[in-house]
């Protein structure tokens, strides 16, 4: 049995590129949340990352969505835990920053205060912290007034 090298579904950092812009160029910098804990006993076993949306949209989307896991909020939005990779091939509106990267950013800095960063306000209903990132994605969409962008191959 040979075994073949699978290519990690996320590109490193330092090869990013914006699939929103077809030059290729630099994604810009994006705002991202201080570390958010996700709870204990949930699972990410395929990695995670966030989608930002307006706060004012928050409470709407988490009512149309079939089923939502962790959530965060800070003062100005609320971050949608998805899994890594759900950036790949689509084209989220620039009103919904999505933070992509070492999962570590979820992970507690030991010796860390409690900070006024994002907290938990929704938790998952199982032992999976991930919103389903299509249902998120066409209401985001929606929200921002944009129609969904996406490509067969990223």
């Amino acid at each position: 049995m040979d075994l073949q090298h699978t290519r990690e579904p996320r590109p490193s950092p330092a090869t990013v590129r914006d699939r929103s812009c077809p030059s290729g160029t630099a994604r810009r910098p994006r705002p991202s949340p201080a570390p958010l804990s996700l709870p204990a006993g949930v699972r990410a076993g395929l990695g995670h990352d966030a989608v930002g949306t307006p706060a004012s949209h928050g409470e709407r989307i988490l009512a149309r969505l079939p089923r939502a896991g962790c959530v965060f909020a800070d003062e100005g939005r609320w971050w949608w835990i998805v899994p890594s990779g759900s950036d790949i091939g689509v084209a989220w509106p620039s009103s919904a920053p999505y933070v992509a990267g070492d999962p570590s950013w979820t992970r507690a800095r030991p010796g860390a205060r409690a900070a006024s960063g994002p907290r938990l306000i929704h938790g998952p209903d199982g032992d999976s912290p991930y919103t389903a990132p299509i249902p998120l994605y066409f209401l985001v969409c929606r929200l921002a007034g944009v129609p969904p962008r996406w490509s067969p191959a990223p």
